[in-house]
């Protein structure tokens, strides 16, 4: 475990400025695998800042993009709303990566996305056009079917969904499995039943421990001793009790 440090950092995207809040891990010099995170259509920034303070003590760096900076917005009512946005959100994603990777205790190498919903939709779309990024973790998201003409590649892959999710469907998750096998990339995939769209503390437990195990094999690379696994569960369990109050 890491003792973790947090900064709060902007950048510029469209002539605007952009926040990103920071969650580092305490080093010598030494570089970390990135993760950016992205909220959902609400702007529950605190979403993203819980799961990343626990990742940042476990090796990563985290950075959590305030993206609707850009457009001024501060929630999505409705889907048109998002589709006009959307382009603006996927090139303030793309700097915001260019941003991590000059960062000083980044690897620019071992860079990946971390999506709630919405934020999903735009890591799996930035995912599927920029070799940069090396693994995405999709909670209750899905992919744009617009994407498809200008998709060339894909990455690594874990997704998380519930079966009974009203505002996107759990065919969204297996829209992302056929993709992600048809390219041939690794994928995991955990479908939650009864649950809908956003998880209980229960459910995020499970969730968290799936995130850092995916995270810690394909940005990190290497497998979690089950002491670690244990730590890092209660850890999530904590945060995710935490977020509920």
């Amino acid at each position: 475990m890491f003792p973790i440090s947090q900064s709060q950092l902007a950048f510029e995207s469209g002539g605007k400025q952009i926040q990103i809040d920071c969650y580092a891990p305490s080093s010598n010099g030494q570089r970390f695998p990135a993760v950016i995170g992205l909220h959902g259509s609400g702007g529950g920034y605190p979403v993203v800042a819980a799961p990343g303070r626990l990742l940042a003590a476990q090796g990563f760096a985290v950075f959590v993009l305030h993206y609707f900076d850009r457009t001024g917005t501060t929630w999505v009512e409705d889907k048109a709303t998002a589709v006009k946005h959307a382009p603006v959100w996927m090139k303030t994603t793309w700097d915001s990566i260019s941003f991590v990777s000059r960062h000083s205790q980044v690897d620019p190498d071992r860079i990946g996305l971390l999506g709630f919903s919405l934020g999903a939709y735009l890591s799996l779309s930035i995912a599927a056009i920029d070799d940069r990024v090396k693994a995405v973790v999709d909670f209750f998201g899905g992919f744009p079917r617009e994407m498809k003409l200008f998709m060339r590649r894909f990455c690594p892959v874990l997704i998380l969904h519930g079966d009974a999710d009203q505002t996107v469907p759990v065919s969204e998750a297996h829209y992302i499995q056929e993709i992600a096998e048809r390219k041939q990339v690794p994928y995991e995939m955990k479908i939650y039943p009864g649950v809908g769209h956003g998880f209980s503390p229960e459910i995020m437990f499970d969730a968290g421990q799936r995130t850092l195990s995916f995270l810690k094999r394909h940005l990190a690379g290497y497998q979690l001793s089950a002491i670690s696994y244990q730590l890092s569960a209660i850890s999530y369990q904590v945060s995710a009790v935490s977020f509920q109050q």
